[in-house]
């Protein structure tokens, strides 16, 4: 096939092809679809070009050893981001278990009572501020925000790859709204 027809192929086509023959060439093709996406992902939850650079190259690894796997149930760019998520997530709590830390978990912090917090109130924030408010937040509730109003994607999408009720992303969605406010309003109180 030539490499014209290649890239026209669907995600699921070239894992397909992929299983069937496994050449590379349509693995290479879904790679280069996708590492921009997961380094800069990588990037984002690791706070280091230089992490992002080794989870992406060992997150493509365990796409490569996977890929028999995907079953089709869900978008392959959803099944990546799943094993990107999870990756880097696994990395940040193996750095917290060297470092010595004393607050509580998020989940053990008592749920503030008070007005939920809009979209449009969150997407007024000034970009440059929204960087600043993101980096001073914990990992968890940041990805959360990524998911669903960078990345766009549905309740239901992100519940499905982080093996959770669309209940519950709902309530992680909605502290992780009021967390976001309260340190923004915190860092930039005088602004």
């Amino acid at each position: 096939m030539n490499p014209t027809k290649i890239k026209a192929l669907s995600d699921s086509d070239l894992v397909s092809l992929y299983i069937e023959t496994q050449n590379g060439i349509y693995f290479d093709n879904l790679y280069n679809r996708y590492a921009g996406k997961v380094f800069g992902k990588c990037v984002s939850l690791l706070r280091s070009e230089f992490d992002a650079t080794d989870a992406t190259q060992e997150i493509f690894m365990k796409i490569l050893l996977k890929m028999s796997t995907f079953t089709g149930s869900s978008k392959f760019s959803t099944w990546i981001y799943s094993i990107t998520y999870n990756y880097c997530i696994d990395v940040i709590r193996k750095k917290k278990k060297n470092q010595v830390i004393v607050s509580k978990p998020p989940e053990e912090l008592p749920e503030k009572k008070g007005e939920e917090i809009s979209d449009a109130e969150l997407l007024e924030v000034k970009v440059s501020q929204l960087k600043i408010v993101l980096d001073n937040m914990n990992s968890s509730d940041k990805v959360i925000l990524l998911m669903k109003y960078q990345d766009g994607m549905s309740i239901i999408e992100i519940a499905e790859m982080m093996r959770l009720s669309e209940s519950a992303v709902k309530m992680r969605i909605k502290r992780a709204k009021q967390k976001f406010k309260e340190t923004h309003d915190k860092t930039f109180k005088h602004s």
